[in-house]
């Protein structure tokens, strides 16, 4: 795959049903062209996961995703030894010097590590498998010492295994770093990445969003679904609706046999493009002037 330019970029993404602006997709250039990792922060449903899921697509590499989450560690992230399978392997070798057989106890001790035993967590498989993306979702759910981990691992694409040496890619993964900003990630981070803040998409490019993903929609149907969404998401509700939810909201009216988006039809999917009671209850109470604008 040859890319060229930002151009080439919007093009090859708009190929698997990914839709971005000139800035997403001139960071997005930046970041093949340079084999920097690419950090993308906004709010949820923005599409940050899924232009990893795009990248993947377009170059024919396989997609490693490390979902981040309170108290995850290096060991999680990296490899750990399948402890089962070493017992009974141990046990094995028990058996085989019961029956009389010899057995070298320092080749038995350097058996219990060999490759077979290796459980490969995210970074460890993206780091020996070429090519491959790296997703690393929702980064800001980790702690410091987490971070401190990828930096590292960052900054020279290799990890030490204490039993099998050191592993080095071959070719750097594409890492794309995902963030919902429920805390800041720390600076030395940010600077081993190019950054870029992912809003919601306008109007007019969340129908076309709409409209690629959901070809048999009509254009009307996904003006309006557009439009109620951006609406929804300024009313200070506890889960705005992201682009996710807005395709979401059209495939269940399509399902219904809705042309339009009018208020029965509103109140009936909700639950759709809503998650919580709280937020339902509010918009429905004022569904229509919601769909009058």
């Amino acid at each position: 795959m040859e890319v060229t330019s930002a151009a080439d970029v919007a093009s090859l993404l708009a190929r698997t049903g990914y839709l971005c602006d000139d800035e997403l997709a001139t960071v997005t250039y930046l970041t093949l062209a340079m084999q920097r990792p690419l950090l993308l922060e906004g709010e949820p449903g923005t599409g940050k996961t899924a232009l990893a899921e795009a990248l993947a697509e377009v170059t024919g590499a396989t997609l490693v995703r490390l979902q981040c989450y309170e108290g995850i560690d290096a060991s999680q992230a990296l490899y750990d030894w399948d402890v089962t399978r070493q017992v009974l392997h141990l046990r094995a070798l028990e058996a085989a010097r019961g029956e009389g057989q010899r057995v070298d106890v320092a080749d038995a001790e350097r058996s219990l590590f060999d490759e077979r035993f290796l459980l490969e967590r995210p970074v460890l498989r993206a780091l020996r498998t070429t090519p491959s993306v790296l997703l690393v979702d929702e980064v800001d759910r980790a702690d410091d010492e987490f971070e401190a981990f990828l930096l590292e691992v960052l900054s020279t694409y290799a990890v030490t295994i204490p039993e099998l040496g050191t592993v080095t890619a071959r070719v750097p993964p594409l890492v794309v770093l995902t963030s919902n900003r429920t805390r800041e990630v720390h600076d030395a981070l940010k600077r081993r990445c190019l950054y870029h803040w992912l809003e919601h998409p306008s109007l007019a490019r969340e129908t076309e969003i709409v409209c690629t993903r959901l070809p048999h929609a009509p254009l009307r149907l996904a003006e309006q679904v557009a439009a109620a969404s951006a609406r929804l998401r300024d009313l200070g509700l506890l889960k705005p609706p992201g682009v996710a939810e807005s395709m979401d909201w059209a495939r269940c009216l399509l399902e219904l046999g809705a042309r339009e988006l009018d208020a029965e039809a509103a109140a009936a999917t909700l639950g759709a493009v809503l998650k919580y009671r709280e937020d339902a209850q509010r918009v429905r109470d004022d569904l229509d002037r919601l769909l009058a604008g």
